[in-house]
C-alpha cells in the first residue's frame, strides 16, 4: 500500500516557496503527494513533480462549482488519474432531494471524467456523517446513488469527528472506498489540535485494514500547532512497516 501526502497541509510553504516544499516532501521519503486546486499551478507542481521523482496518484479539485474540462485537462497533464472533489458545504447534505441532485452533478462529472481516461471520487467532512437520511448516513445515502465508477476518499477522522466508527463505516461502504485521509488527534474540531499519525485517539492500522480496497493512505492535517514538516514526518515514519512489508 502506498503513502501519499495532501499537500493542502503545507499550503503556507507552498505559496512562499512551492518548488522547494516539493523538494522537502521528497527528502522526507514521500514518494507520492495529492495536490489541491491544482489548474493555477499545473505548470510550476508538475515540474517540480518531476524533478523530485514524484508522482500524484489523486488530486482535489472543486469539481461541482468549477470548469470540469480545465480540470480534467490540468489532472492529465500531472499524471492525476483520480481527480476527488474535495468539499460540499453542510446544507447540501440535510435532505434526500440535494443528495440526490449534487450525486447526480457528480454522476455528470465522472462522464466527462472519462472521456480524459480519468475518474472522479468525492471526499467528506463531518457534516455528511452527523446528517442521517432514511435511517443512514448522508454519505452511506449518497454512495449508493453513484455510478459504479466513481470512488469515495473517507477522511477517517473527520468520520470519527462527525459521530461515526471510522472502521465501521469503512466497512459498510466496501469496495467503493480506494482511497483515506490519514490523520489523527484528539477526534474534535479543533483543527489545531491535530496530531502525527499514532500519537491521537485514532486507531490508524484497524482503519487502514478496514479499507480492503485501498489504494493510496494520504496523510493530511488540516492543520498543525507545531512544525508541519515535522508533522508530516513523524506520520510517515509510524506508517512505513507497511511500506516495508508491501516492498
Amino acid at each position: 500500500m502506498h503513502y501519499s501526502i495532501q499537500l493542502y497541509t503545507l499550503r503556507d510553504a507552498m505559496q512562499e516557496d512551492l518548488p522547494g516544499t516539493i523538494k522537502r516532501v521528497a527528502e522526507i521519503g514521500y514518494t507520492q503527494v495529492e495536490p489541491y486546486n491544482f489548474v493555477a499551478t499545473a505548470k510550476e507542481l508538475g515540474a517540480a513533480l518531476k524533478e523530485n521523482g514524484l508522482t500524484a496518484p489523486s488530486g482535489h479539485a472543486p469539481l461541482m462549482s468549477q470548469d470540469q474540462d480545465g480540470i480534467f485537462t490540468a489532472a492529465k497533464e500531472l499524471g492525476i488519474s483520480t481527480v476527488i472533489d474535495p468539499y460540499l458545504p453542510a446544507e447540501h447534505w440535510q435532505t434526500a432531494e440535494d443528495i440526490q441532485a449534487t450525486a447526480a452533478t457528480l454522476n455528470a462529472a465522472a462522464r466527462k471524467g472519462a472521456e480524459y481516461g480519468i475518474r472522479v471520487g468525492y471526499h467528506n467532512h463531518a457534516w455528511e456523517l452527523e446528517s442521517i437520511i432514511d435511517g443512514r448516513t448522508a454519505l452511506e445515502y449518497f454512495e449508493s446513488l453513484l455510478d459504479p465508477e466513481l470512488v469515495l476518499e473517507v477522511d477517517t477522522y473527520w468520520a470519527a469527528v462527525g459521530g461515526q466508527d471510522p472502521v465501521e463505516l469503512l466497512a459498510r461502504l466496501g469496495d467503493r472506498v480506494k482511497f483515506i485521509h490519514i490523520k489523527d488527534g484528539p477526534g474534535t474540531t479543533d483543527t489545531k489540535a491535530q496530531q502525527p499519525a499514532g500519537q491521537g485517539k485514532i486507531a490508524v492500522w484497524d482503519v487502514i485494514g478496514a479499507a480492503k480496497s485501498l489504494e493510496v493512505g494520504v496523510v493530511e492535517f488540516d492543520d498543525y500547532a507545531g512544525d508541519i514538516f515535522e508533522g508530516i514526518a513523524q506520520s510517515l515514519a509510524y506508517l512505513h512497516p507497511a511500506q516495508d512489508m508491501s516492498a
